[in-house]
């Protein structure tokens, strides 16, 4: 039940928009044990002074105008290791098919209990019994 926001700079390419979006899906499935179908993205792109970035770097890290923010709220109770594994995922598949460097992917997870989600119709689908 994870929501993905995805957050690119505005030149950025339909092909690469497509890359990042499935590999965050990908990912998902295979390391976060998320079903499949369960696909629900916001994708925005912005002009080059609304992602705004420390730019001597931060942590080690260098970026560029090409950073993508990724953020997944999701229910929470994945291990470090699972969250590990997630990050080196997304990092890896986004250099290796769209060719962004690995420091240029961001990403953050925001974690949430079942009950507060709503998935439409004014029901909370996964309300305690």
């Amino acid at each position: 039940m994870p929501l993905a926001r995805i957050d690119l700079i505005r030149n950025a390419t339909t092909e690469r928009v497509k890359i990042v979006s499935e590999v965050v899906y990908k990912a998902m499935i295979e390391i976060a044990g998320v079903p499949q179908h369960d696909k629900f993205q916001i994708i925005t792109r912005h002009a080059s002074d609304e992602i705004v970035y420390p730019a001597e770097g931060y942590l080690g890290q260098n970026y560029s105008r090409d950073l993508i923010l990724i953020q997944v709220t999701w229910v929470g109770g994945r291990s470090i290791e699972v969250k590990k594994k997630f990050y080196q995922q997304i990092a890896d598949e986004i250099h290796e098919r769209a060719g962004v460097r690995k420091d240029d992917v961001w990403i953050s997870l925001v974690e949430s209990n079942r009950e507060d989600w709503s998935f439409g119709g004014g029901i909370m689908q996964y309300a305690p019994k």
